[in-house]
């Protein structure tokens, strides 16, 4: 859980009310709109007026037709907006991460070819038709499930976002690599579609004694994980499909686990086995992995709630501010496992002062949320940071609040607050702040 609690409400907003009005009003008094356009594009709204006045390319010819891309595909001036690894991250890339490409997005869903990969054993090809799913254990009726027979359970669609415990692990000890992709990039958010998992375990009949359940997938690391019966019976899902559409392959197809909330590790991908048991399983990636090494040299296990978290994805190293001084829209995205964010502030002075930001779109538990803060830059250096606030009252803690409660020897649930240096040119770098 979260090692620092509200105290009553966080510190009182602060810093200069600067945003877009200003600018406009400013440019409306001087000469109307054509006054506030000058203002807002300056000489590069002169330098494109051909692009308007004169007629292109794309008016004067026919494009491709409708069966050109039987499944559509972003256009090609988006081509960048890709996943990314770091190549000495791991021995070899069956066993690797690539990231989400957060600083090219906005709103709260994550593009199902843009969701970031986590594998133990590299990606699994399964037909659906030769796919089962068992459930055993401490169950009145063992059973296999073909796909075809979940698909005839009630379903449900819930939007959550899945992070994995090592998002932010590379920064514990200090700022390491230049862009949120890489700093924050191991989380995606998305609609998954599927059986709630109450149902198939009262299909089976749980047995008095079962109190935990231990999901395991088909993959060639053979993924387990020891999940306590009330997290199972309350909100996990067994998903086949993502965004409306089927899983994609190195997301689990045909079938996974959605355990909302918690560390993406259980979130066990090619979902074959689901065993109901008295105690947990210890397995290794709860015991050697996906725990938290204390500087006592303690480590601390189940730790499965992400907790209350958040980054500004623009500015960031990798979306510098180009369009020089002026009206700016500061973005971002936070999240939280114990569930709703109820506020997240912004500081441009290093958390100094601190201003709320805007929260837009659906506010749904244990699913992204998106902040705006709109300002009007004038060219000096700010040191950019967000904090948020779950409705449980926990909010982000500092990176240094953090490491006086664990140390630096821990690879996993780094929820501190993140900083930008963003410097007079546009420019943006990964720091940190004492």
């Amino acid at each position: 859980m979260s090692d620092k609690k509200a105290s009553g409400q966080p510190p009182k907003d602060s810093g200069p009310d600067m945003n877009r009005r200003t600018l406009l009003k400013a440019g409306l008094a001087t000469g109307g709109a054509a006054a506030s356009a000058a203002a807002l594009s300056g000489a590069a709204m002169a330098d494109s007026d051909r692009l308007i006045t004169e007629i292109q390319d794309w008016n004067r010819y026919l494009g491709d037709g409708v069966q050109a891309n039987p499944y559509g595909m972003p256009s090609e001036f988006e081509a960048h907006v890709v996943r990314r690894d770091v190549e000495w991250l791991t021995a070899s890339t069956e066993s690797s991460i690539n990231f989400t490409p957060l600083h090219e997005l906005d709103g709260i869903l994550t593009p199902n070819g843009l969701c970031f990969e986590r594998h133990h054993g590299g990606v699994a090809e399964i037909s659906p038709a030769d796919h089962r799913l068992m459930i055993n254990g401490l169950v009145d009726t063992p059973l296999v499930f073909t796909m075809e027979d979940l698909k005839r359970f009630p379903r449900e669609n819930r939007i959550y976002f899945l992070e994995c415990a090592a998002n932010s692990g590379m920064e514990w000890r200090g700022a390491q690599l230049n862009g949120c992709q890489y700093t924050h990039g191991m989380i995606h958010c998305v609609m998954y579609t599927g059986v709630p998992l109450k149902y198939l375990l009262e299909e089976a009949g749980v047995k008095t004694t079962g109190k935990w359940v231990m999901p395991e997938g088909a993959d060639s690391s053979a993924m387990t994980r020891s999940i306590p019966m009330e997290k199972a019976l309350d909100d996990c899902l067994v998903a086949f499909k993502m965004n409306g559409e089927a899983l994609r392959p190195e997301q689990g197809y045909p079938l996974r686990l959605v355990v909302p909330g918690w560390e993406g590790n259980m979130w066990v991908k090619w979902l074959r086995r689901l065993e109901v048991g008295d105690q947990p399983w210890h397995q290794r990636e709860e015991t050697s992995k996906y725990t938290d090494l204390l500087a006592s040299g303690k480590a601390r296990r189940f730790t499965w709630v992400m907790d209350a978290k958040s980054v500004v994805t623009n500015p960031s190293p990798q979306a510098p501010i180009t369009h020089g001084k002026g009206p700016l829209v500061i973005s971002g995205v936070a999240w939280s496992g114990n569930g709703k964010i109820t506020r997240v502030d912004v500081s441009i002075d290093g958390g100094r002062n601190w201003k709320t930001a805007r929260l837009d779109g659906p506010s749904l538990p244990k699913a992204m949320h998106r902040f705006y803060l709109d300002i009007d830059w004038d060219g000096s250096e700010l040191l950019l940071q967000s904090r948020a606030m779950d409705e449980e009252g926990f909010f982000q803690p500092t990176k240094d609040e953090l490491r006086i409660a664990r140390g630096e020897n821990s690879i996993y649930h780094n929820n501190g607050i993140q900083t930008w240096h963003v410097k007079g040119d546009g420019t943006v770098e990964n720091v940190e702040v004492a």
